[in-house]
């Protein structure tokens, strides 16, 4: 069984305003790393970070295949409080896009072994919030 670590961000230059995400895939122990970004258009920063976490899951499974997928272990690091406590039950999910996006990524967890959310501080995603600004910066700079 596999295992991966994963970093995730998701932002928005206002809230709600122009919007980007941000993740870091690496198998643990090695092998496999990588990264993307993509602006994901006018959304707040509690959804973009939902929808970094979704994306994160639909690209593991591309990557390593079903099978594969059913078995790994995968551990996201995130900087969203918000996430994670609702991720892992502690906090209720009040808005309607919330519990969509809540929705799909818990329907995205059951085609993998194992999945768990752990908090980190923003320091600590570097990587993750730097892919998001830079697909922001890309998009907000062809807009001048």
């Amino acid at each position: 069984m596999g295992k991966f670590i994963i970093h995730t961000d998701g932002g928005a230059r206002g809230n709600p305003g122009p919007a980007a995400i941000g993740v870091v895939i690496e198998e643990a122990g090695g092998g496999l790393k990588k990264g993307y970004s993509e602006y994901i258009g006018e959304t707040t920063n509690n959804e973009a970070e939902y929808q970094a976490a979704i994306f994160a899951l639909k690209k593991l499974k591309q990557l390593i295949g079903k099978k594969a997928a059913g078995e790994a272990e995968v551990e996201f690091h995130v900087d969203s409080e918000l996430l994670e406590r609702q991720l892992n039950g502690h906090y209720k999910i009040m808005g309607r896009k919330l519990r969509e996006l809540f929705l799909e990524l818990w329907n995205l967890k059951i085609d993998f072994g194992d999945v768990v959310f752990k908090h980190l501080l923003r320091e600590k995603n570097k990587e993750a919030d730097k892919l998001v600004n830079a697909a922001l910066d890309k998009e907000l700079n062809k807009l001048l």
